[in-house]
């Protein structure tokens, strides 16, 4: 096609359909579709849950929260939603009719993955550290519907594989996203460069010691953190999940009060996924009551959050902002720009 060719399709008038669809999605109509959706998904699952209705029934509200949040990631992260809603609610629907136990393994895990990014990126910067917790909230709530859309798929698997493919995929897919909205490496910087690179040891050294020990670890050392394991469970009715209060929920936290201040807030928040994704994959386990499941989320959410506040503290201090004088001076003096939590970050 010539230039002239292409400046006149440019200067062509969008046509009756195009102008409707633009005016939809400058409206409300996408956020009011998405939380009915979602909704609707979510009474569907809990139905199944209880169970109540037919045996198809969550199923179906996997389906419709799966394509809910895929359209939802594509149009957050600036890509083709009506392409990636549509596809999800085709490869949900073959995965239902054809009843095949590696399709509902791979929606489970596609469900999974795409729940634990979108709870990330559909945060915004927090000027406060009270601004931080209400993100984590939201995150963990919609990673929580995304558990109840995993597990509808009804997928056989082995727990500790699936967890470390789901928070693998979240992970890889996280940074891709926040790569392009960081600017790449470039906008890392030293102070960018260092936290990523101590994300990444506290994350090796989490996961590493965790399977070491359950392999290879003492017995004596084994027996006193299986004691403690089984004295919360018994007295407070679960254990936080490790990964969700050591690293996922000080990240995020911390990523978010950053992103108000500076770009290399998004390359902290990417570490959120090891929150999002321990919360979207934490009814995997069979053998695990719900509310277990979800007291254990509760409670590595709350105590990340204790250890978040200590690291923005730190921050803080490490940056001159002493004091609550010079901590409100500083808060009036973050405002860098980010698009509202409904529109596209790209």
């Amino acid at each position: 096609m010539s230039r002239t060719a292409a400046r006149r399709l440019e200067d062509k008038p969008p046509s009756a359909g195009q102008r409707v669809v633009t005016a939809l999605g400058r409206g409300r109509t996408p956020v009011a579709s998405f939380l009915v959706l979602v909704g609707a998904g979510l009474v569907a699952l809990v139905c199944g849950t209880v169970p109540v209705g037919p045996d198809w029934l969550p199923g179906a509200g996997s389906v419709v929260v799966a394509s809910t949040y895929a359209w939802a990631l594509a149009a957050r992260t600036g890509g083709r939603p009506v392409v990636f809603g549509t596809l999800a609610i085709v490869l949900g629907v073959v995965t239902l009719v054809t009843d095949d136990d590696s399709l509902r393994t791979g929606a489970a895990v596609m469900t999974c993955v795409v729940a634990a990014v979108l709870a990330v990126m559909a945060t915004v910067p927090a000027v406060r550290f009270v601004h931080a917790v209400r993100e984590c909230v939201l995150a963990v709530l919609i990673a929580g519907v995304g558990a109840l859309a995993t597990v509808g798929f009804e997928p056989a698997i082995t727990v500790v594989r699936f967890e470390y493919a789901t928070f693998g995929l979240s992970l890889v897919g996280a940074l891709l996203v926040v790569y392009r909205l960081g600017a790449g490496f470039h906008g890392l910087g030293r102070r960018g460069l260092v936290i990523v690179v101590v994300g990444m040891v506290v994350l090796a050294v989490t996961l590493l010691y965790a399977e070491l020990l359950r392999r290879y670890g003492a017995s004596g050392l084994v027996e006193s953190l299986l004691d403690m394991v089984r004295w919360s469970r018994a007295n407070l009715g679960a254990f936080p999940r490790p990964i969700e209060t050591v690293l996922g929920i000080p990240a995020l936290a911390w990523g978010c009060h950053m992103r108000a201040r500076r770009r290399q807030g998004w390359w902290v928040c990417a570490f959120g996924v090891a929150a999002t994704s321990a919360a979207a994959n934490s009814l995997a386990n069979p053998a695990i009551a719900l509310s277990e499941s979800a007291l254990s989320v509760l409670y590595g959410l709350v105590v990340g959050l204790l250890l978040a506040l200590v690291v923005i503290r730190i921050d803080l201090a490490l940056t001159g902002s002493r004091g609550s004088r010079s901590r409100r001076a500083e808060e009036a003096a973050a405002v860098r720009p980010e698009p509202a939590r409904t529109s596209a970050l790209l």
